[in-house]
């Protein structure tokens, strides 16, 4: 018995309201996003249990690991814009092209970005960052076992784009849930030794690994392979208009794979860019000692809890501008393209206002270090004021790169990382000789300008004809 295809949610439907229809995309993107911030917030709750220096050292590998990510994602924007494009302007069979297209693309970016992690920059960002001796193998090590599954988290990043693009946001959610499951699993029985639990009055022996940082890289390495690996099967397995099958052809498409370059490349330089930035103020308050360095990570890692929901209205306006100016309503694009840093404006105020009340809790999952708490919980109530903007620059990044206007996120970033955050901190740390604060403040001025800047290149609706998409030739 053949089962029937899938309905697909319709992105051009006026008769949705727009409110519902933003919410239809972003709730699952939402949840997701927490879930993927999960696996490294578990990690760090974790590891921080082992001491300051092991939350260290998984701390030193986050800057780098999102630059490296940030390649990742570059794909991914590249190809779902292309797809939404064409599934906008009813051109199924062009959008199947680019899918695959997109499927030879997560063979060589996950072999490359393995190698590089494991022949260069694991044995040496220690070096590079001027960590103290007994962070060093602790932050190498787990680093190689992260690398050695990014063929997997490369093929995450991307199916997942790619199938939000449609209209399908309910099944990277579902797998994400799955990463998370089996990431808690794996920690208990891989960071820890073999050890008495005693639960509810029972007393029984965990089995365990006793690996440390290891286990905790090891133990997202295999949750990613898993949700990574299926995901790639979704492509070839939903009985959608968009789906694959092998008996079709993968030869390289140099038309497709040029017009992916061309959206992409801006989006891995705005990563880069903030990743960059990151790396160098990572190296700065390494200076100030360890556990300045700790409190930065942990106080990340409970923002990222306010900060990732946004994400989901980030891609819900990517999806939908793609796929009304790929069908030709650009009105529709620009209205829908406004309600959405709207609706993440409201959501990012709850989470800011949470998130300044309940500041030295967040800390308290992570660690119990007093000095770590208390400086941790300071840079959270300096970024809870700011979360509405980082609401309106991100959301309206996402607007942007749906539009194909992938370069003015580039710009923005450069503007706010590299000419506020960068040059007030060093300021700041080096000639007036304040501490951790320095860095979170300039980091909440670079959100103000963000916005700002967002703001403007909005209004002004060039984007709307940034990028104009041309239908593929078989000779291409």
């Amino acid at each position: 018995m053949t089962s029937k295809p899938k309905r697909q949610l319709d992105l051009l439907d006026s008769g949705t309201p727009a409110w519902k229809l933003i919410l239809m995309l972003a709730w699952p993107t939402v949840v997701e996003q927490l879930l993927q911030t999960a696996v490294n917030y578990v990690d760090t709750a974790m590891v921080g249990y082992m001491g300051t220096n092991a939350t260290a050292a998984v701390g030193l590998t986050s800057s780098t690991i999102w630059l490296l990510m940030g390649v990742m994602n570059a794909a991914g924007v590249g190809y779902s814009v292309m797809v939404a494009r064409r599934l906008g302007a009813g051109r199924p069979d062009e959008a199947r092209e680019v899918i695959r297209q997109a499927v030879l693309s997560i063979a060589v970016i996950g072999a490359f970005l393995t190698l590089l992690v494991e022949l260069i920059i694991a044995p040496n960002l220690p070096v590079w960052m001027k960590a103290d001796p007994e962070i060093a193998p602790l932050s190498t090590a787990y680093f190689r076992i992260i690398g050695g599954a990014y063929f997997f988290n490369t093929s995450l990043v991307v199916c997942s784009n790619i199938l939000r693009c449609t209209g399908d946001t309910k099944t990277p959610l579902k797998f994400n849930l799955a990463t998370n499951l089996i990431n808690v699993a794996g920690n208990f029985l891989l960071i820890y030794p073999t050890r008495q639990l005693t639960v509810f009055g029972l007393t029984f022996t965990m089995p365990g690994a006793g690996w440390g940082v290891a286990g905790a890289a090891a133990a997202t390495a295999l949750a990613t392979a898993f949700s990574g690996g299926s995901m790639l099967l979704m492509l070839f397995l939903r009985r959608v208009p968009t789906q694959i099958h092998l008996s079709e052809s993968f030869r390289p498409r140099p038309a497709i794979i040029r017009q992916a370059v061309s959206l992409g490349v801006p989006s891995l330089l705005e990563r880069a860019t903030i990743s960059v930035g990151q790396v160098v103020s990572t190296a700065l308050i390494t200076s100030l000692g360890t556990v300045s360095l700790a409190a930065h990570q942990l106080a990340n890692t409970g923002e990222s809890i306010c900060y990732m929901p946004v994400f989901g209205f980030s891609i819900a306006a990517t999806t939908l501008v793609a796929q009304n100016l790929g069908g030709g309503k650009k009105d529709r694009a620009y209205r829908l393209g406004g309600l959405c840093p709207l609706m993440g404006i409201g959501v990012m105020t709850v989470m800011g206002s949470a998130m300044f009340l309940f500041a030295p809790q967040i800390l308290r999952f992570f660690t119990r270090e007093p000095a770590v708490i208390a400086l941790g919980a300071k840079m959270l109530r300096i970024e809870a004021f700011v979360e509405p903007l980082v609401a309106v620059g991100n959301v309206l990044g996402g607007v942007l790169r749906g539009a194909g206007d992938t370069r003015w996120p580039f710009y923005i970033s450069v503007a706010g990382m590299w000419l506020v955050r960068l040059p007030l901190a060093l300021l700041l740390i080096r000639v007036f000789s304040w501490d951790l604060t320095a860095v979170w403040l300039a980091m909440a001025l670079d959100w103000v300008v963000r916005g700002a800047i967002s703001f403007i290149r909005f209004r002004r609706r060039k984007w709307l004809d940034a990028w104009k998409d041309q239908p593929l030739r078989a000779e291409d």
